[in-house]
């Protein structure tokens, strides 16, 4: 273990600095004018110096939102505010967002009508909810010798489903298993 010398800090331990996304005010360097936008100021370009000293007289913090612009765009705003409000808008895109699952509904590629049937009820109210459906036929064994049967399952199996839901792409066999992807209709 390593011990600091008598005339050097200690390691600071625990609290880490947190990274501001955007750059404030005296951080804000390399750059001689500035756009300056906001609800408070005459929107236009700025010295540097200029922006910090409006900022400054509003009691607010110069905040650069975008830094790749020419010249970079700055707004005369709180802070925290502004950390606030990002945060807030982004909980809302995410609570407004809709997270789609994908069920899967398995095959044999001698599956009789009565399971059948059963299936394509569940996958009808899985459409019907929103979910992405991936069905697909499993091939075990010798059965890999009845492709042509796994694929007219499958083409009935979308058919009957059209009214639901569209596949996205034609049944293609992958391994031992050829499936299927359907996306519920809007």
């Amino acid at each position: 273990m390593a011990y600091p010398q008598p005339n050097q800090p200690a390691p600071r331990r625990g609290r880490v600095e947190k990274e501001m996304p955007n750059r404030i005010n005296d951080k804000i360097r390399g750059v001689s004018q500035v756009r300056l936008v906001g609800d408070n100021v005459e929107q236009g370009i700025y010295s540097y110096q200029e922006a910090i000293r409006i900022a400054d007289e509003q009691n607010l913090d110069l905040v650069e939102i975008s830094p790749n612009a020419d010249p970079p765009v700055c707004r005369v705003i709180d802070y925290q505010k502004f950390l606030y409000q990002k945060k807030r808008k982004e909980k809302e895109q995410k609570a407004n967002s809709k997270k789609i699952d994908v069920k899967e509904i398995r095959f044999g590629p001698q599956t009789d009508e009565h399971d059948y049937q059963f299936k394509l009820k569940h996958a009808m109210e899985f459409l019907k909810d929103g979910d992405k459906v991936k069905s697909y036929v499993f091939f075990r064994g010798r059965s890999i010798l009845f492709k042509e049967q796994g694929e007219e399952l499958l083409a009935r199996f979308c058919k009957d489903l059209e009214d639901y839901g569209k596949p996205e792409a034609t049944p293609k066999l992958e391994g031992k298993r050829m499936i299927v992807m359907l996306a519920p209709k809007k």
